[in-house]
């Protein structure tokens, strides 16, 4: 590929994940379908963007983009992790069980909040007998953390292992029995916390991104040193423009309008974050996106350094069709064991593991959790 198109890719897919921040801002709050009943029941929490508490009210509502189950008990929850951060969760328990169940902490997509995927995948596996939570990383959705809007390699890995502090101190969870599931880049950050916290005992990654490899080196690994230095000096430069104004610059989500030569995968995340499909008022990808200098982190900081000593079982599942499958088969590659397995998913794309009901393979997800988290 030449390198203007390289060029013109890069500053596409920054404005879908805001991973080189300085190099695109996009409006976000143009052309965006949303529902009546998500607005009303999100437009207080979005007026203030304000430092969590344990007493602060939640929204109570269903204000999910998915219809909720009669299947299972739903109810929000918190908990805090070590940087002293306090997480919000939806917990999702199948009714009509009894005893200790084997839980699962669920997370992402990278900008997205657990109203959406992350949502979806928790409340359809406690359908089938787990009990889960979907939760909003820090700093982003109901969470706390100042300021707001920013990722990391370090706390939101251990956003996952505060997941599980959480689900081992509950008396209906047997602590012996936790997985994890990480979806687009809380893929990259269950692999890296499996590979510390030995009390999970089976991760699953859905349609993974890297994102220490995609920031440091672009997409499809496009940027060299010198590349990667510009991109240092222009989050730096905003650095200090942040300091000088005293507020956080944020990137912008996915690129809205869409431009007419936008590459068919950009045009799917359009699809769910910028539509009825998936759009949530709390979402960065739907809204303003990332705070501009938060892939300086990441450019430091490989997330998957001692993935290979992972000894726990590892389900990585991408599509077929997926801009973003190299991610998942060359961190599979690193993976030692005979408890590894990588799943390509005939036809898919990215975006069809967020939602698809008849593309997202749970029942193998299910097999999988039951025999990795078995007595």
């Amino acid at each position: 590929m030449a390198r203007n198109s390289f060029r013109k890719l890069r500053i596409i897919m920054v404005a879908c994940f805001c991973i080189m921040g300085s190099l695109f801002v996009a409006s976000s709050t143009k052309n965006v379908v949303t529902t009546t009943d998500i607005s009303e029941a999100t437009s207080t929490h979005l007026k203030t963007d304000i430092t969590m508490n344990e007493n602060q009210n939640l929204t109570q509502v269903w204000d999910k983009v998915f219809p909720q189950s009669d299947k299972v008990d739903h109810s929000k929850v918190t908990f805090r992790n070590r940087y002293g951060i306090t997480l919000v969760a939806d917990l999702y328990i199948p009714k009509n069980v009894t005893g200790k169940l084997a839980a699962i902490a669920v997370s992402g997509p990278f900008g997205a909040v657990k109203e959406q995927s992350s949502g979806l995948y928790a409340q359809t596996l406690a359908e089938r007998g787990f009990l889960t939570i979907a939760f909003d990383p820090s700093y982003t959705g109901e969470s706390s953390g100042e300021p707001r809007y920013v990722a990391s390699p370090d706390i939101n890995t251990e956003d996952f292992s505060a997941a599980v502090d959480y689900l081992s101190t509950r008396d209906d969870v047997d602590p012996e029995r936790i997985g994890i599931l990480g979806i687009c880049g809380w893929g990259g950050m269950a692999l890296n916390a499996a590979a510390i916290d030995t009390r999970i005992k089976a991760t699953v990654t859905s349609t993974m991104y890297d994102m220490s490899r995609v920031n440091a080196n672009g997409y499809f690994d496009s940027m060299d040193a010198n590349a990667r230095y510009e991109l240092r000096k222009q989050l730096n430069a905003q650095r200090t423009e942040d300091a000088k104004n005293g507020t956080y610059a944020l990137a912008g989500g996915v690129v809205d309008p869409l431009p007419s030569d936008a590459p068919q995968f950009v045009k799917d995340y359009y699809d769910y974050y910028k539509t009825e499909r998936g759009y949530h008022p709390r979402s960065l990808n739907s809204n303003n996106g990332w705070n501009k200098t938060s892939s300086l982190p990441f450019i430091n900081m490989p997330l998957l350094s001692y993935s290979d000593e992972i000894r726990s079982a590892v389900l990585v599942m991408h599509g077929e069709k997926a801009h973003s499958r190299y991610f998942s088969e060359d961190a599979f590659k690193k993976l030692k064991g005979d408890n590894k397995e990588l799943m390509i998913i005939p036809g898919a794309n990215h975006v069809d593991l967020y939602d698809r009901m008849d593309v997202i393979p749970f029942d193998k997800l299910e097999i999988f959790f039951n025999k990795n988290l078995s007595n």
